[in-house]
């Protein structure tokens, strides 16, 4: 299992997702939450500046933002995203994200 998983599937408690990702200076960090095969959570922590290149993915993909602003262009098309907003990034559409402040995100991913 890697380092940045955390086995949370055999457990029943309640945490702060916040915390679970931490910010790294000129960096983005991720840690997957849970893995199944139906599909992913994952919570990352985007530096100001920082984020992933255009890029597309076989299955729908939902970012939930935890705090901060991130600036996600779907399809061509860009949105910005705030602290307790979502978007949703259909299959197979070229998306990307750049941090406009440092930002934490909750990606879950439907196989």
């Amino acid at each position: 299992m890697s380092e940045n998983f955390i086995a949370l599937g055999s457990e029943t408690r309640s945490f702060n997702l916040k915390d679970l990702a931490v910010y790294q200076e000129h960096s983005v960090v991720s840690r997957e939450i849970i893995r199944k095969p139906s599909g992913t959570m994952t919570i990352f922590a985007f530096d100001e500046g920082e984020g992933l290149s255009e890029h597309t993915a076989p299955f729908d993909a939902a970012v939930y933002l935890l705090e901060g602003e991130a600036k996600i262009t779907v399809d061509g098309k860009p949105h910005t995203v705030k602290e307790g907003e979502m978007i949703i990034m259909p299959a197979n559409k070229p998306h990307a994200l750049k941090a406009v402040t440092r930002y934490k995100m909750l990606l879950v991913m439907i196989k």
